[in-house]
């Protein structure tokens, strides 16, 4: 095998994730503690809220060298601040139509619900996040997302 075949096979996808304080952070957090096995290239940002990952923290960590963006929350109905997570499922479907619209393949963006009890779920779904984006190789896209300096 070449050395370039060897990188390929050994290629790990950089996933960021952006995790609600009170609900899916404290469920990553159990997964930890409860030492359930999960992938180590799933970088988490704690936010107060998933209703405040704004648009452009995505498109900037997708500009930073992400090849994939996870946004966990609390399920619909159970949000600490009462609506966030329904705005946020609101601008997930705007966001992942307007990463379609400029080339990025649909998988790269995605949404989670887990609650700060469910360590499992956590694991389990960073270990889907993380088949799903390595299945589509590294981002391409990273030098054609316009220069968002300044803005997040």
């Amino acid at each position: 095998m070449s050395v370039m075949e060897q990188q390929i096979v050994d290629w790990q996808p950089k996933i960021v994730s952006f995790c609600c304080n009170w609900c899916s952070y404290a469920g990553a957090d159990l997964a930890g503690i409860s030492r359930f096995k999960h992938p180590a290239n799933l970088r988490v940002i704690r936010v107060p809220c998933s209703g405040r990952v704004n648009p452009f923290l995505v498109l900037r960590a997708f500009q930073k060298g992400a090849d994939g963006v996870l946004v966990a929350g609390c399920h619909p109905g159970d949000c600490h601040y009462a609506t966030g997570n329904l705005f946020t499922r609101r601008r997930f479907l705007v966001m992942k139509r307007l990463l379609e619209y400029i080339g990025f393949e649909p998988g790269r963006f995605q949404a989670r619900w887990i609650s700060g009890a469910e360590g499992q779920k956590w694991a389990e779904n960073s270990k889907k996040v993380t088949e799903d984006i390595k299945a589509l190789g590294p981002n391409r896209k990273l030098r054609e997302v316009p220069n968002l300096k300044g803005r997040a």
